[in-house]
C-alpha cells in the first residue's frame, strides 16, 4: 500500500507559483492569483507564471516555471489547458517544487484522451517524488492560516477557522459547508480532492489525524479509489481520538451513476461502504445537512453530554413532539434530581411541568431571567448531559431574551446545549443563537437525528442494526469448485467440516453410509451445478444401505433431467448432524473498493426470505467476529427463542474467524466464498458448514483446485 504523503509544505508553504495567473479581471486565473496576493498570509514569494504578461497587477510575471528566479518554491498552482499541464509538471520535478495543484478540467471526467494524460501524470509521480493534488478541483484552503490557493471568488469571505477538518470529493458542496459553518467552530482545513490522480482523500485524512488543531474530520465522498488505503486511514483518525464524519453519495443506483461521472472512481456497494465505515468507527450521515450539524456538535461534545437528554421548552405542544420523536429515536431521557426539581418549582407556575419534558408554559415568556435559571439548573443536574431548546416560534424582542438566555448559559455549562428554531421567520432570536455559534437546527427531526449520531449516549439500548441484502454470488469469470473440493481445502485450512466421502458407483455408497454411520447424507459432486436441491441432487435421513443404493441412482436420474451437459464427479456421503442445530450464513466477496468483505446472517432458507445480514472487510479480529453476531436483526435467534439452548456463538466466533483468515491468506486468487448452511448446535456442540462453494479468479492458478480422493 501507498504510504501516506508528508502533506506539512504543502499546508504551509513559504514560496508560490501560480502557473496561468492573468491580469483579465474576473478570469480564474486572476481570481487565483489574487486570493494569494490580496487575500492570503503567504510569508514568502507568490511567482505569476504566464508567457503573455511581463507583470501582473504591477508584480513580475514570468514565462515559465524554468524561467523563475532561484528559489526554493513549494507548491506550484496550475490554471492551463490540460494539454500543457503535463510539460509543467516535468519542468515542477526539474525545479525541486515537491507539491502541484492542477485546477484544470478536462482530464478522465472527459473521456479516453483525459484518462490518458492523467495516467501519464500518475506516472510521472511515481517515478519522481512529485505529489500532484487534482486536477478538476477548485484547489486548497487553509482557513485556521488565511491561505487560499483557489480561484473561488468566495474564498476572502469564508474565513471562520476552526477545528473541524473537511475533505470533499465535490468543490461546490464543499464549499456549503464552509458557508454553513459562518459562526462558531468553523473549518481550518478544506481540502477537495478532484479526481485525485495521486493525492487522495486518504491522505488528507491521514494529515488530519495527525494535526492537533484539528479535533473533527468531516468527509464528503463520492467514490472510493483504494478502500485499504482509506481504513488504514480511518484507523489512524480511530488511534488518534478523531471522529471522522463521512456522508458518502452512491446509496441508490442514480447516486452510483452520478459519482462515477463526476469523479470518475468507483463508488462502492452501498452496504458495504457503510459496514466499513461502521467496522473503523466513521459516523456515517444521510445528507449534507446532517454531515454540517453531526460535525459541529462533536466539536461541543465534553464527557458529560451522553449521560441523559433533557427537552425544554415553553410549549406543551412542542414538548409531546419532541420527545415522541427523541423516544422513537431511542434517546436516553435524563431523570432529574430532588435538587433540579426543587428549582424548578420555585421558578415555575404550578400548572408548569417540571418533570422531563419540562414545559415551563409561556408564562417564562415575561421573565428572561427565570428561563435562564431554570436552564442553568437543569444544565447543572448530573443526570443530565445535553438539553434539547426547542423554540416553536419568533416572538421578536422576547424570544431575543430567550435566545440570549440560551446563549449566556451555553457560555457557562459543559452540558450541551441544542436550540431548535422552528420558524420560519428567521428573527433577532435566531441570528443571536447563530453568532453565538450554536448552530440552531431548524426542525426537531435533524436535531435529534444528529444528536443520535453524533453523542455517545450512556444509556442508549444501541444503535439500530443495518440490513442489506444478500451479497450475490461474484460471477464474472469466477472458476467455481465444487463442494467436495471446496471442503477439502477447508478442511486443510483447520475449518470443521463433516465427515464423509466421494463415491463413484452404488456399492461404494452404501459402504460409505455404512462406515460414516447413519443418517447420512448423500449430495452430487459437480462444479456445474450450484443448487443442488433445485436440480434433485441431494438426499437427506438416508438410514440403510440399501437407502443409499436407491439414492445413488436417484441422484443420478434427477441431476440428469435437470442438467444433462453437467460433468458429475461422483456422490459425496457425509453423516448427518443432530436436528435442532441454528442455520446461518458466512460468505466472502470481492468488493470493487474494498477487497474481500464477510458477510454473516441468517442462512437456509433465510437468505432470500428476511435478508438479515451484516458484512464486516478482511481481516477480522475477535472483536469484530463477535459484533459481526449481535449485528444483524434478529441475532436473538442465535441466543434461543421458545425454549432452545442458546447456540455455540464461540465456534461460531471461532470458524468466521478461520474463514476470515483463509481469504486473507488466498486473496490473490480467491473470489468468493459461500458456507450455506453452516450448522450451529447448542452451546459446546459447534459449528459446522454444510454445504460450501469456493469461486477462484478466472487468472488463478488450476492447481489451486484440489479433489479429494
Amino acid at each position: 500500500m501507498k504510504p501516506f504523503a508528508d502533506l506539512s509544505r504543502f499546508i504551509n508553504p513559504r514560496n508560490v507559483a501560480v502557473v496561468g495567473a492573468s491580469a483579465r479581471e474576473s478570469s480564474q486565473g486572476r481570481r487565483l492569483y489574487d486570493n494569494l496576493v490580496l487575500h492570503s498570509s503567504v510569508p514568502g514569494e507568490i511567482y505569476a507564471v504566464n508567457p503573455a504578461y511581463q507583470e501582473i497587477g504591477g508584480r513580475p510575471c514570468w514565462p515559465s516555471i524554468s524561467a523563475l528566479p532561484e528559489a526554493e518554491i513549494d507548491v506550484a498552482l496550475i490554471m492551463i489547458n490540460a494539454a500543457l499541464v503535463l510539460d509543467t509538471l516535468r519542468q515542477c520535478v526539474a525545479r525541486g517544487i515537491p507539491y502541484a495543484v492542477v485546477m484544470t478540467s478536462g482530464f478522465s471526467e472527459a473521456g479516453e484522451e483525459g484518462r490518458r494524460l492523467e495516467r501519464e501524470i500518475a506516472e510521472l509521480c511515481e517515478a519522481t517524488g512529485l505529489h500532484v493534488y487534482g486536477p478538476n478541483c477548485p484547489g486548497f484552503v487553509n482557513v485556521r492560516d488565511r491561505l487560499g490557493m483557489t480561484f473561488s471568488p468566495a474564498f476572502k469571505d469564508d474565513l471562520n477557522a476552526g477545528s473541524i477538518g473537511l475533505a470533499t470529493q465535490g468543490g461546490g458542496l464543499g464549499r456549503n459547508l464552509l458557508q454553513g459553518l459562518s459562526f462558531g467552530q468553523g473549518v481550518g482545513l478544506w481540502f477537495s480532492a478532484g479526481n485525485e490522480v495521486d493525492l487522495e482523500i486518504p491522505d488528507f485524512i491521514a494529515h488530519m489525524a495527525n494535526d492537533p488543531k484539528i479535533s473533527v474530520i468531516a468527509l464528503l465522498m463520492e467514490g472510493v479509489k483504494n478502500g485499504r488505503r482509506l481504513t488504514a486511514a480511518l484507523e489512524l483518525a480511530r488511534a488518534g481520538n478523531k471522529p471522522v464524519v463521512v456522508l458518502k453519495v452512491g446509496r441508490s443506483e442514480a447516486g452510483v451513476r452520478a459519482a462515477q461521472s463526476h469523479t470518475a472512481s468507483v463508488a462502492g456497494t452501498a452496504a458495504v461502504n457503510s459496514a466499513v465505515f461502521r467496522q473503523f468507527g466513521a459516523i456515517e450521515v444521510d445528507d449534507l445537512d446532517q454531515l454540517l450539524a453531526v460535525s459541529r456538535l462533536l466539536t461541543r461534545i465534553t464527557p458529560k453530554s451522553g449521560k441523559g437528554l433533557c427537552i425544554y421548552t415553553f410549549s406543551g405542544g412542542t414538548a409531546a413532539l419532541a420527545a415522541d420523536i427523541a423516544g422513537a429515536a431511542d434517546l436516553p431521557m435524563a431523570a432529574f434530581s430532588p435538587a433540579t426539581k426543587a428549582a424548578l418549582r420555585e421558578r415555575l407556575p404550578d400548572f408548569a411541568s417540571i418533570n422531563n419534558p419540562v414545559d415551563t408554559t409561556a408564562d417564562i415568556l415575561r421573565n428572561p431571567a427565570a428561563s435562564a435559571d431554570c436552564l442553568r439548573a437543569i444544565c447543572a443536574d448530573p443526570s443530565v448531559g445535553t438539553v434539547l431548546f426547542p423554540i416553536p416560534m419568533d416572538y421578536g424582542v422576547i424570544t431575543d431574551g430567550m435566545a440570549q438566555a440560551i446563549a449566556t448559559v451555553a457560555a457557562e455549562t459543559e452540558t450541551l446545549i441544542v436550540p431548535v428554531w422552528m420558524s420560519r421567520r428567521l428573527g433577532g432570536g435566531f441570528q443571536l443563537l447563530e453568532s453565538a455559534g450554536l448552530l440552531p437546527f431548524l426542525s426537531l427531526s435533524d436535531a435529534i437525528a444528529a444528536l443520535a449520531k453524533a453523542v455517545p449516549w450512556q444509556r442508549c439500548a444501541g444503535q439500530p442494526t443495518a440490513t442489506a441484502p444478500h451479497a450475490e454470488a461474484a460471477g464474472g469469470g469466477a472458476r467455481m469448485l465444487s463442494e467436495a473440493a471446496a471442503k477439502q481445502l477447508l478442511r486443510e485450512a483447520g475449518l470443521p467440516i463433516p465427515q464423509g466421502t466421494v463415491v463413484t458407483s452404488a456399492a461404494q455408497a452404501a459402504v460409505a453410509a455404512e462406515r460414516l454411520g447413519f443418517p447420512v447424507v448423500m449430495k452430487v459432486v459437480s462444479a456445474q451445478i450450484a443448487h443442488k436441491t433445485e436440480a434433485g441432487g441431494v438426499r437427506l435421513g438416508i438410514a440403510s444401505a440399501g437407502a443409499a443404493r436407491e439414492a445413488y441412482a436417484a441422484i443420478h436420474e434427477a441431476v440428469a433431467r435437470h442438467n444433462p451437459d453437467a460433468v458429475i464427479d461422483g456422490i459425496l456421503v457425509e453423516r448427518m448432524l443432530p436436528p435442532g442445530g441454528r442455520e446461518v450464513l458466512v460468505g466472502v466477496h470481492s468488493d470493487a473498493a474494498f477487497g474481500l468483505v464477510l458477510t454473516f446472517g441468517l442462512g437456509g432458507i433465510f437468505v432470500e426470505t428476511i435478508r438479515d445480514v451484516a458484512h464486516r472487510m478482511i481481516p477480522l479480529s475477535r472483536d469484530d467476529a463477535r459484533a459481526l453476531l449481535r449485528e444483524i436483526r434478529y441475532a436473538e435467534v442465535l441466543d434461543g427463542v421458545r425454549g432452545q439452548a442458546p447456540a455455540d456463538l464461540a465456534a461460531l466466533e471461532d470458524l468466521i474467524l478461520k474463514v476470515s483468515d483463509y481469504a486473507w491468506n488466498h486473496r490473490d486468487t480467491l473470489q468468493e466464498i459461500e458456507l450455506n448452511p453452516v450448522w450451529v448446535g447448542a452451546e459446546g456442540q459447534g459449528a459446522m458448514p454444510l454445504d460450501a462453494l469456493i469461486g477462484l479468479r478466472a487468472d488463478a492458478d488450476s492447481a489451486s483446485e484440489r479433489r479429494p480422493s
